[in-house]
């Protein structure tokens, strides 16, 4: 049996429950997140997406964990995360635990932006490069979209695997990515209720864990 990295023993598996206390200093410690702030600063909320001509708004908001490596060291940030997609074009909010906008994450098929606290929007044309430089690790937004609804994104080879019994998928690989789909809606049509993701593309192991509240 191969032995699990130090990354790997750390990272697995994700809670969302603790105590009180560790609660406490993890809000205490928020404002000191470098990954996600710079100081106590917070942005202001992105304004609301209006649907453009033939595309439909897709919302989803929830909490997120990120475990990555940085400089050969584990990391770890959490909150919430407020995401708009209306057609091609992609809005991500995400929110320390105070709920404070940390950072605002902005994409199109033809640029992407990231917003943080008393900063200029950091731009590129990739948003995985814009994210990684300046957080350290980057959410693939890109495909994001289109694991939330269950499907494989155009334009690159994947599998998924689907429950032989109810035929909702279970897993899905795309572009070295690993999705896990670990929880639904109890409700027609069905929608993902929590998703795991997973990679480690040139020695830089990350997961991430996304629960969806509404």
């Amino acid at each position: 049996m191969r032995k699990m990295s130090t990354f790997a023993r750390q990272a697995a598996p994700f809670s969302w429950v603790a105590s009180r206390s560790a609660r406490a200093v993890t809000l205490t410690l928020a404002c000191a997140l470098a990954v996600l702030a710079s100081g106590c600063a917070s942005l202001a909320p992105p304004v609301p997406v209006a649907p453009s001509a033939g595309a439909s708004i897709e919302h989803y908001r929830g909490r997120f964990a990120v475990r990555y490596e940085q400089n050969g060291e584990a990391r770890n940030t959490y909150g919430n995360f407020d995401w708009q997609q209306n057609g091609e074009n992609a809005t991500v909010q995400l929110l320390n635990p105070l709920g404070q906008t940390q950072a605002i994450v902005r994409e199109t098929p033809r640029s992407a932006s990231l917003e943080l606290p008393g900063k200029a929007p950091l731009t590129g044309p990739r948003l995985e490069d814009v994210m990684n430089d300046a957080l350290g690790f980057a959410l693939p937004v890109g495909g994001l979209r289109y694991w939330l609804r269950m499907q494989s994104a155009p334009g690159s080879p994947a599998s998924i695997e689907r429950d032989p019994q109810t035929q909702r998928p279970t897993h899905l690989k795309q572009d070295g990515w690993t999705i896990d789909y670990q929880a639904f809606f109890d409700s027609a049509p069905l929608r993902v209720k929590r998703i795991d993701l997973s990679r480690d593309l040139g020695g830089s192991p990350l997961a991430v864990r996304l629960v969806i509240d509404e």
